[in-house]
């Protein structure tokens, strides 16, 4: 999967912590997964292989099988999945991209000054990107 997906799938809370999971540990099976989320949500075994097929099936984690069991990693990185949410709902409302762009950015009044710093750092380096093209 790359940051140029067509449309989004839609994720639930369990998805996502399962890919949060995947993000940091980079390879997991269905029983390391339980083990770490299911303290918190109160989840069985079953419910963590069922959310990890309908990740594979969405093409959001990939899996080897090893041994006996399935070993899942993410198949798309979190900057690239979140990527393509905000390009999906920027094309979705249409319009100016920068009156979105600007929305979005008042919606982040929360932000810390580190964080900020990030983004534009990030910035700088997709303006560089764009003039040596």
């Amino acid at each position: 999967m790359t940051s140029d997906l067509h449309q989004m799938p839609v994720l639930g809370d369990l998805e996502v912590a399962v890919l949060e999971s995947l993000w940091i540990d980079s390879e997991a099976t269905a029983k390391q997964l339980h083990e770490a989320l299911a303290s918190e949500r109160g989840i069985s075994l079953n419910t963590v292989q069922s959310t990890l097929e309908r990740l594979h099936r969405k093409g959001l984690v990939s899996r080897r099988k090893r041994s006996h069991a399935y070993r899942y990693r993410a198949a798309v990185g979190r900057e690239a999945l979140v990527a393509g949410y905000l390009k999906d709902m920027l094309q979705r409302f249409g319009g100016d991209p920068a009156v979105s762009l600007a929305a979005f950015v008042e919606s982040a009044e929360d932000v810390d000054e580190t964080t900020l710093d990030r983004l534009e750092a990030a910035l700088h380096r997709r303006r560089e990107r764009g003039e040596n093209k």
